[in-house]
């Protein structure tokens, strides 16, 4: 086993007092006027010795770990996999290291996962709250923890946030599909009492009411938990009961993606039986023939957002950002217009 490497062997290599070596490894040259020379000497040798900074005592002078918590509800969902690879690299860039989970909607799991970070001494969070986290987020305002939702947010509670604006997002799939033509539009939402789920909703009712549809609006609500099994079922009434809708809109990628199983198993053609849009389409959604429509998030604007507005709160700053980024239409043949 090697002996770790020590300033005060980088002080032997390089012939200077341990202090002097300690001053430029903890970034006090500059304050403590120690030459430009000197100092490019001391990283020469260091980089040579392969010194590696003891992170722990690193984090404690400098009362910083340079970790930050990222909480999703779900890794493996597209949407919060790009989430996260974005925000990931944007860590890295600025020489933080970012450690997240999944909450899978679980209030549970959420705070478990809060204090597990929390005991990490994570610099700040980003976070995806889960349905009836709210008195977790609070817990976290209340310690000043630098904090910032992303993708969904709490009214009642004042903090920083980056999110979608879902409503237009729902009013403007449903009014093209109206404008197309379709007037028997069903849409596919989550059971939540989420912000974000009760916007997207409200904007598809909205879109029918304004074109005197309103007797039309049909939403099927599925559990999270039970998604595929949900929208399946849902389906076994749609052949026999609702033969009059023409067209579905789904308010997740997770609901689009179990959607088009369902459609598929039920042998229901594109766009000839049912014309779609859905939500945060992939590189999935092009798969398809013919290609899908959906409404498209600017997911690299929210996680660039989210991360620099957390960094301005770790810096100090106690501004509370709250943003909301407009959505855009992806039109493509699902439609069939």
């Amino acid at each position: 086993m090697h002996k770790r490497v020590s300033l005060k062997d980088i002080a032997k290599e390089v012939g200077v007092s341990v202090a002097l070596v300690s001053y430029v490894i903890n970034g006090q040259e500059k304050e403590k006027r120690v030459g430009a020379e000197v100092v490019k000497k001391i990283w020469k040798v260091a980089k040579e010795l392969n010194y590696q900074p003891n992170q722990i005592a690193l984090s404690l002078r400098m009362k910083s770990t340079k970790t930050i918590g990222l909480i999703v509800t779900d890794i493996a969902n597209p949407f919060f996999g790009h989430l996260a690879r974005i925000i990931e690299n944007e860590s890295a860039n600025h020489g933080y290291t970012l450690i997240f989970g999944s909450s899978e909607e679980d209030k549970n799991k959420s705070e478990t996962l809060i204090n597990t970070l929390l005991n990490r001494q994570v610099d700040g969070f980003i976070i995806v709250p889960a349905e009836d986290s709210v008195q977790q987020i609070q817990n976290l305002i209340s310690r000043k923890i630098p904090l910032v939702l992303v993708d969904r947010y709490f009214p009642e509670v004042i903090t920083s946030h980056i999110v979608l604006d879902n409503y237009q997002a729902t009013f403007d799939a449903t009014s093209h599909l109206i404008n197309e033509g379709y007037k028997y539009i069903t849409m596919v939402a989550y059971k939540s009492s989420l912000i974000h789920m009760k916007e997207r909703i409200r904007g598809y009712k909205e879109a029918l009411e304004s074109q005197n549809l309103a007797q039309n609006i049909k939403v099927i609500e599925i559990s999270y938990n039970n998604c595929r099994e949900d929208i399946e079922n849902s389906f076994k009434d749609f052949t026999v009961k609702n033969k009059n809708t023409n067209a579905f809109l789904f308010a997740t990628n997770a609901l689009s993606i179990s959607g088009l199983y369902t459609i598929q198993k039920k042998c229901l053609k594109i766009p000839e039986d049912i014309a779609f849009i859905g939500f945060d389409g992939g590189e999935s959604f092009d798969l398809f023939d013919p290609p899908l429509s959906f409404v498209q998030q600017p997911l690299d604007d929210m996680a660039k957002e989210s991360f620099n507005v957390l960094m301005s709160l770790i810096n100090g700053s106690n501004k509370i950002t709250q943003v909301m980024l407009s959505p855009t239409l992806m039109i493509r043949k699902s439609i069939g217009r």
